[in-house]
Order: C-alpha cells, then sequence, then structure tokens
C-alpha cells in the first residue's frame, strides 16, 4: 500500500504549484483593489503625502457629477448598439466560413485579425480613414455625408466608434460561434433535412436552439469589453468633439489623474467595477441554469 501523504506534504504541493499564482494574485489584484477601496473614503489630489478621511462623501458626490451620469448613459447606450451589431456580424461570419466555402480557414485568420491589433493603433488608424480617406473619397464622388470628417460631428463620432468596435470586436465572437456551430451534432441537421426543413427553418429550429451557451458568453463577453472602452476612445476621438463621446472609463482617468480628484475618481471607478460583476455574475447564473436545462 503506498504511504499516506501527511497534511505538510499536501501544504507544500500546494504552495508548490498554486503558491505563485496566489502570490501575484494577491499583489497585483487584491492589494490594489482593497487600497483603491481605501482611495474611495479619502480626498488626496495624487501627490500630498496626506490623505484626508472623509467618509462616504465621496460617494455622495458622485451623484452629483453631472458629467458621469451623462458618461455612464453614453457608455450604456455605445455599449447596447454595439453588443448588437457585434454579435449579429460574428455569427453570419461563422456561418459563412462553416458553410464549406473555399478558402474559409483564410476567410476565418482575416476576420480575426483585428482583434489583434491594439485599441490605440486600432484608433489612430481608423482616424485616418474617418478624417482623411474617406473624405477625400466623399468630396471626390461628391457624396455629402462623407465630405466631412466624422469625427468632427458628435452623432457621427459615436457611429465611428460603434463601426470601429464592432470591426475589432466581431472576429474574436466569430471563434466562438465556430466552436458552437461545429458542436452541434450532425445527426440532427440531418434529421432536419430528411423531415423537409429547409437551411433557413434548419437554421431556426436546429441549430440556434443548440447554441444558447455560446449566445450567452458572447453577449455578455461583448459587454464587458465594450462597457470597459478606454484606449479606442481616447485614440479615435479623444473624448470629443466637445466632450459627446467622453466614456465612462475616460471619465473616470479625468477625474482622477487630470483634475486630480483621485478620491471621487477611484469612487467612480468602483461603480463601473461594480456594474461589470453583476454582469458577470448574471452570466455565470444564465450559464449555469442552461448547464441544467440541457
Amino acid at each position: 500500500m503506498k504511504k499516506k501523504e501527511s497534511f505538510l506534504q499536501k501544504t507544500l504541493i500546494f504552495i508548490g504549484f498554486a503558491g505563485p499564482a496566489v502570490l501575484c494574485f494577491v499583489l497585483v489584484m487584491a492589494i490594489p483593489f482593497l487600497y483603491g477601496i481605501y482611495l474611495t473614503l479619502t480626498s488626496w489630489n495624487g501627490i500630498s503625502a496626506d490623505k484626508i478621511f472623509v467618509g462616504l462623501e465621496n460617494y455622495k458626490a458622485i451623484f452629483q457629477d453631472i458629467q458621469f451620469w451623462h458618461s455612464l448613459l453614453l457608455t450604456i447606450l455605445y455599449s447596447a448598439l454595439s453588443v448588437i451589431f457585434i454579435n449579429l456580424l460574428a455569427f453570419a461570419l461563422a456561418y459563412l466560413v462553416t458553410s464549406g466555402i473555399h478558402g474559409q480557414n483564410f476567410f476565418r485568420a482575416g476576420f480575426f485579425t483585428p482583434n489583434l491589433i491594439g485599441g490605440l493603433v486600432l484608433g489612430y488608424i481608423w482616424q485616418f480613414v474617418f478624417s482623411r480617406a474617406m473624405v477625400s473619397l466623399g468630396k471626390g464622388l461628391d457624396i455629402g455625408f462623407l465630405s466631412s470628417s466624422w469625427l468632427s460631428d458628435p452623432t457621427k463620432a459615436l457611429v465611428a466608434l460603434i463601426i470601429v468596435s464592432v470591426w475589432q470586436y466581431s472576429g474574436f465572437m466569430m471563434l466562438i460561434y465556430i466552436a458552437g456551430l461545429m458542436s452541434v451534432p450532425k445527426e440532427l441537421v440531418e434529421a432536419g433535412a430528411i423531415d423537409g426543413c429547409g437551411k433557413g427553418q434548419t437554421l431556426r429550429y436546429v441549430i440556434l436552439p443548440q447554441m444558447r451557451s455560446s449566445f450567452v458568453i458572447c453577449f455578455f463577453l461583448s459587454i464587458t469589453r465594450c462597457f470597459m472602452a478606454y484606449d479606442l476612445n481616447l485614440s479615435l476621438t479623444d473624448g470629443g468633439p466637445f466632450g459627446s463621446t467622453e466614456m465612462a472609463a475616460m471619465h473616470v482617468y479625468q477625474k482622477a489623474f487630470v483634475s486630480k480628484d483621485y478620491g471621487v475618481g477611484q469612487t467612480e471607478a468602483v461603480v463601473l467595477f461594480l456594474i461589470c460583476a453583476a454582469v458577470s455574475l448574471i452570466q455565470a447564473y444564465i450559464g449555469k441554469r442552461n448547464e441544467v436545462d440541457a
């Protein structure tokens, strides 16, 4: 018989395998998070050595910060529209590249490539497209809505942000939908065809019901990505024109690092964290319920 490992041996083995990851989590995530919670209870400009304790005053102050709530509502609008179009395009692309077309692996790689480009670089590339290339094309072909930069108009600038976000994230979501489409049992598809279902009916009544988990993952993943958008917002519009496209994450940065109001800025960051945490918990609940139903 094998000799049972002692409690000390099990502890040492656990520390050996999990210790580095736990240490990194504590140093990089847990301690900064707790320190951030502490900052929400202070008034600090980021420079002074003194941090004046103010209790819950910062939490009261954010209710009077109209710009923060405006940026939060704008973020919700931007996220809602982006999520819808990201998932529609991602599913369409996934369906296309799993339909047996020639060179479908090449198209998969091509559609995924925008996700590999950093948000800052992507923003500057599309800034050139909207401000130079599109304007030149519009003036040359005498197309009115393309003859001026979209980034100079509040409404069009938001539309530009949504377009670039859809272009960036749809390729990543496409991979999840591809996995979902390939996991649908072929027997069910063949049975539907035998029963006289066309492609549209097979998609609606056979394939889509089998992909509930893929839809849940993609929807909530795209929500969290769009909700915390900062780098693309910074490089493409920088919150302009006139602050009309300043998202919540950018407003928090401006409040903390530009206005030097770290207490209120950190408090607003905690609000964003709670919203994203709530979204993640809802995703976990719905995903678990789908597993039980299955």
